[in-house]
């Protein structure tokens, strides 16, 4: 009996050798497939939304995350100054191309060197219409009509050359009248546009002649009509400003008196209350002025014709006239 007993204490010691050694050993798993090497390398996308899985250590044990506080934050990199002090210029996606209706205006900027212009005055305002401003042509068929017909009355005249004083005084065809009719002085001879002395040479023959025989018929036939004013470049009645005169475009002439053969003047002055044939003979003559001339204007006009008479050729709308 004791001679057993050493053989079956290691037969009773062997299974609670194996039952110890068995619960330190981890469990037998399956052998995991070997997959191909490229595909070791490569990590597939976790989906959205899927749970990150927890990293693990060698020996299957979870591998606690490193605290935010423990990994090293990279340096931040200061700004550069120089891009802090000039920004970066947009590109414009298309440049802007230039109105082609509207005309480049140059640049008031002065040259590099130059002063700065100064602001310019305004400029006055000028109360002559430009239209006032041109020396009108003569229409050559008209004009050599109205040299026909001068010539026809006896005046004696002679053309003349252009003038042009600036400002719009001018006579584009001018000629000079010495002789209005046939032994009637015209005195001293005076510088006119041929419309304006052949209206004058009209009126001389039809209205004034017979006038003058029978209010004047003591005194003789008459020698002369004597004028103030023909061409000159100036304004209306001498004024500063305001219109160009008539007497600028050679359409005007004044008449100052009638001289006679026995050597009688009769002088244009205020005659409205005059009784006298005089009388009657400068009030004759400037009423039927105003059937061969635009506009007539007496001493009873105004102040500036107290001492003549103003005979126009103005052409007006119309053909209305203006008789005072």
């Amino acid at each position: 009996m004791c001679r057993r007993l050493p053989l079956l204490f290691p037969l009773m010691v062997l299974p609670a050798v194996l039952v110890l050694a068995g619960a330190g050993l981890p469990q037998a798993g399956p052998v995991p497939e070997s997959k191909p090497a490229a595909a070791e390398t490569q990590t597939a996308p976790t989906p959205v939304g899927a749970k990150e899985p927890e990293a693990t250590s060698t020996d299957g044990q979870p591998v606690e995350p490193t605290a935010a506080e423990d990994v090293p934050k990279p340096e931040t990199k200061p700004p550069s100054p120089a891009a802090d002090a000039v920004p970066a210029k947009p590109v414009p996606d298309k440049p802007a191309e230039p109105d082609a209706a509207k005309p480049e205006t140059p640049s008031e900027a002065p040259a590099p060197g130059e002063a700065a212009p100064a602001d310019k005055p305004a400029e006055p305002k000028t109360t002559t219409p430009a239209a006032e401003l041109v020396i009108t042509p003569e229409e050559p068929a008209a004009y050599a009509q109205c040299l026909t017909d001068l010539k026809a009355l006896g005046a004696t005249f002679s053309e003349k050359p252009r003038i042009d004083d600036g400002k719009g005084c001018g006579i584009d065809k001018p000629i000079s009248v010495t002789e209005i009719l046939p032994g009637i002085k015209l005195a001293p001879e005076a510088t006119l546009r041929c419309e304006a002395a052949l209206e004058l040479a009209r009126w001389t023959k039809e209205a004034v002649l017979p006038a003058a025989r029978v209010a004047m018929s003591e005194d003789g036939a008459l020698k002369s009509i004597n004028q103030a004013s023909s061409y000159i470049c100036r304004l209306r009645n001498n004024a500063s400003t305001g219109k160009i005169s008539e007497h600028a475009r050679g359409n005007a002439i004044d008449i100052a008196s009638f001289t006679f053969k026995n050597g009688e003047t009769i002088a244009i002055q205020p005659r409205d209350e005059d009784g006298t044939l005089s009388g009657a003979f400068q009030r004759a003559v400037t009423a039927t002025g105003c059937l061969y001339f635009e506009t007539v204007l007496d001493p009873g006009s105004d102040e500036a014709h107290e001492n003549h008479l103003h005979f126009d050729v103005l052409q007006r709308r119309g053909n209305y006239r203006y008789c005072r």
